[in-house]
C-alpha cells in the first residue's frame, strides 16, 4: 500500500466519483480505476459500494478513509518537521459560503504569498457539514459559526458578524418573529448554523416559521426576497457585497440572536505548520483591519 494509492482513494470517496477525483488530482480515470482494483486486490476486500453511476464507501472503506486520512496528515506534519518546520504539503480548509464571499479573498492572496509550497484546498459547505469534515479528518480545518462546543476542537475567533432578516422595501419593521409569521423563509439546507439561528428566532417568540425554501447561494435569496415571495437571514456583510441589496429592506434582529461569530477550528493536537501559518495570517489581517478602521474613524 503506498500513500499515492491512498491518496487516490480518499480524492474517490470524498467525490464520490472516479471521473471527478481525476479532475482533482489532475489524472485520467482508467489510472484511477486500476490504482483502485490493485489496492482493493492488496487489502483482500472491497472498498467501495458501486451503485448505478456514483460509488458508495463500504463498511471497510469507511474504516480505511479514517486511517487514510490520518496517515496523511501526518505524512504533511512529517514533511513540515524535516523541512524546518516550514509550512508545505496539503491543507484542507473548510468555510461557510458567507466566509467565503466576503472574509476568505484577502486571506487566502496572502497565504498564498507566503506560503507558495503549501496546496490549499477550500471547500465551502454549511457549517454543520464542515464540523463533521473536521471529526472525520476530512478537513484540517474550518471557518464555522463557534465559538467550539464540541469535545476535541480548539479555535480562535476570526470576526464578528451582523445578522438582518431581508423582506420587500415595503414591509414593516419587524420587530419579532410574528411579524413575519406565515412568510415563506429561504435558507440553505439542514446543517447551516444561521438556518439554526433563524429557527430559534421563531422558537423564542413562538411562532411557527412559513414553509421553508432550501437555496444554496445568497444571490438567489436576495432575488426570491426582491419579488416579494418571503424572507431570508444573512450576515450584514454578505447583504452589503450583493448587488440588489437596495431593494429590500434589512431588520436586524433583536438580541441575543442579531450576532454571530465566525471561528476557525481544528482538531485538538493537530496544530501543525500549515494551519499555525493560516493562523498567523489570519490574525495580522484582523490586526490590519483593524488599524485601518481605527484610522478611517
Amino acid at each position: 500500500m503506498e500513500f499515492s494509492q491512498l491518496r487516490i482513494f480518499q480524492a474517490v470517496a470524498e467525490e464520490g466519483s472516479v471521473t471527478r477525483a481525476a479532475e482533482r488530482l489532475h489524472r485520467v480515470p482508467s489510472n484511477l480505476s486500476t490504482r483502485l482494483r490493485q489496492l482493493e486486490e492488496q487489502m483482500g476486500v472491497e472498498l467501495f459500494l458501486r451503485e448505478r453511476q456514483r460509488l458508495q464507501l463500504s463498511p471497510a472503506g469507511k474504516v480505511l478513509l479514517d486511517y487514510a486520512s490520518r496517515l496523511s496528515a501526518l505524512r504533511d506534519e512529517a514533511v513540515a518537521a524535516v523541512q524546518g518546520g516550514q509550512p508545505a504539503g496539503d491543507f484542507a480548509l473548510g468555510t461557510m459560503y458567507s466566509t467565503a464571499a466576503i472574509h476568505l479573498p484577502a486571506l487566502l492572496a496572502r497565504y498564498h504569498q507566503q506560503y507558495p509550497a503549501v496546496n490549499l484546498q477550500v471547500q465551502a459547505a454549511p457549517s454543520g457539514d464542515l464540523l463533521e469534515g473536521l471529526l472525520s479528518h476530512r478537513l484540517d480545518a474550518a471557518l464555522v459559526d463557534g465559538p467550539p462546543s464540541l469535545a476535541g476542537l480548539d479555535g480562535v475567533p476570526l470576526c464578528d458578524e451582523v445578522l438582518v432578516l431581508i423582506t420587500s422595501p415595503e414591509h414593516p419593521p419587524v420587530r419579532s418573529a410574528r411579524d413575519v409569521a406565515g412568510k415563506a423563509v429561504f435558507t440553505f439546507r439542514q446543517g447551516c448554523s444561521y438556518r439554526m439561528r433563524l429557527e430559534a428566532w421563531y422558537a423564542h417568540d413562538h411562532t411557527p416559521m412559513g414553509r421553508v425554501m432550501e437555496i444554496e447561494s445568497y444571490q438567489s435569496m436576495l432575488a426570491c426576497v426582491i419579488a416579494g415571495a418571503g424572507v431570508a437571514l444573512m450576515a450584514q456583510s454578505m447583504l452589503d457585497s450583493l448587488p440588489g441589496r437596495d431593494r429590500v429592506h434589512a431588520h436586524r434582529l433583536q438580541p441575543p440572536f442579531d450576532h454571530a461569530e465566525t471561528w476557525l477550528m481544528w482538531r485538538q493536537g493537530m496544530r501543525g505548520a500549515n494551519l499555525q501559518a493560516w493562523i498567523d495570517v489570519q490574525q495580522s489581517e484582523t490586526i490590519n483591519q483593524s488599524s485601518e478602521y481605527a484610522v478611517s474613524a
